[in-house]
């Protein structure tokens, strides 16, 4: 069983019994026929099992109480992140309830984002936000979209690339250039001048392009002002990149276990693939690379269910996707290998967590991006 991200003695009951509700979840909710029958399909997964993840209390983790969630932290949606990506559940549990659902709850638009977080929690709404533009860059103030004033309301227009959980998403939250700075709006989908372009991903998921050209909002639309919504992307972005690096223990996990329990199996030469030095010195490393995933993982969610401050927290972000992204593209690819020829086919499951691991390791920066964030913050995190 993949390892499991820590938690504090206080907490061992209720985390617990989360692990099992994921654990029979990843055992009667889903499973890979289920992954290979959603490849390639709009949206790619299925109302049906985000509404039982709702009622599992899961969308509402990192969600307030006031707004009907559990008010919990990062501890507790690294579990359930870790195993459900063991399962390679489609579901856009990170980009909707993490990533979208953290940058909602920090706008200053109370009304509006009463109404989202409750619509999020209940299953009825799946957000996705829609930040940014360029490759190479994850800076939440690289944007070039524009919100100008246009009679009683706003017209936005401008383009983002890259949006995860786009694929039948509800609305968006977009961020824009408004006349006072950065802020961020709620677009909902299929509003007129909006167009979504979807790109496949190796995992059979989708990635979005948002278009906006003319889009005619109300001004009660605008979910973070300019005094909010640079704070809020930043927290979204590097919570999110925790729960990513926690899903990508998930994957690294149950590619590792496979290779080893078909290492046991396989006989060549009339005793097991596992008795021979160089596999078994090759699974040893893979096992290291794991456990030193998971250390640094049990770092990261500590230090965010913290109080410590922002900056601190963008760089063991950094750390964390950095750590996770090499082992798990590692892990994943020597797992193939270590199957063999069958490793290599389609009908074959571990290619299935190298697809994974491709795009988790690719999503909001890779290895290299946040070596070189992580060199930018932390010797000022120091000081």
């Amino acid at each position: 069983m993949a390892a499991q991200p820590s938690l504090s003695s206080s907490g061992r009951d209720h985390a617990s019994l989360l692990r099992d509700s994921v654990a029979d979840f990843a055992t009667r909710g889903t499973d890979l026929k289920r992954v290979r029958r959603l490849r390639g399909t709009r949206p790619g997964y299925e109302r049906a099992v985000w509404q039982q993840m709702a009622e599992l209390g899961w969308l509402g983790i990192l969600v307030p109480e006031q707004y009907g969630g559990l008010g919990l932290g990062c501890a507790e949606m690294a579990i359930v992140a870790t195993g459900t990506a063991g399962a390679l559940t489609p579901e856009p549990l990170t980009a909707a309830a993490v990533l979208a659902a953290g940058a909602i709850a920090r706008g200053d638009n109370a009304k509006l984002k009463t109404e989202l977080l409750e619509g999020l929690v209940a299953g009825r709404l799946i957000p996705a936000l829609a930040w940014q533009e360029r490759a190479g860059t994850i800076d939440p103030a690289a944007v070039a979209m524009r919100a100008e004033p246009f009679e009683a309301a706003v017209k936005l227009n401008g383009s983002k690339n890259f949006v995860a959980g786009a694929a039948g998403a509800d609305g968006f939250v977009v961020s824009a250039q408004s006349g006072n700075g950065l802020a961020l709006y709620w677009v909902a989908a299929g509003a007129a001048g909006a167009t979504l372009g979807l790109e496949p991903l190796a995992d059979g998921r989708f990635m979005g392009t948002l278009r906006l050209s003319d889009v005619v909002m109300p001004k009660d639309c605008m979910l973070a002002s300019p005094a909010a919504a640079g704070a809020a992307l930043r927290a979204a972005l590097d919570t999110a990149l925790v729960i990513a690096s926690a899903e990508l223990c998930g994957v690294m996990g149950r590619a590792l276990d496979m290779s080893v329990e078909y290492m046991k199996t396989r006989v060549q030469f009339g005793k097991p693939i596992g008795s021979f030095q160089a596999l078994a010195h090759r699974a040893v490393d893979l096992h290291i690379q794991r456990e030193l995933s998971s250390a640094v993982l049990d770092d990261a969610i500590a230090l965010f269910d913290s109080d410590a401050a922002a900056g601190p927290r963008g760089a063991m972000a950094s750390r964390v996707k950095a750590r996770c992204a090499d082992a798990g593209m590692r892990i994943t690819r020597e797992a193939v290998q270590i199957h063999g020829a069958i490793g290599f086919t389609d009908e074959y499951d571990a290619g299935l967590y190298l697809k994974r691991a491709l795009t988790l390791s690719a999503w909001l920066g890779n290895a290299a991006l946040h070596r070189r964030r992580y060199a930018q913050l932390a010797p000022a995190d120091a000081e």
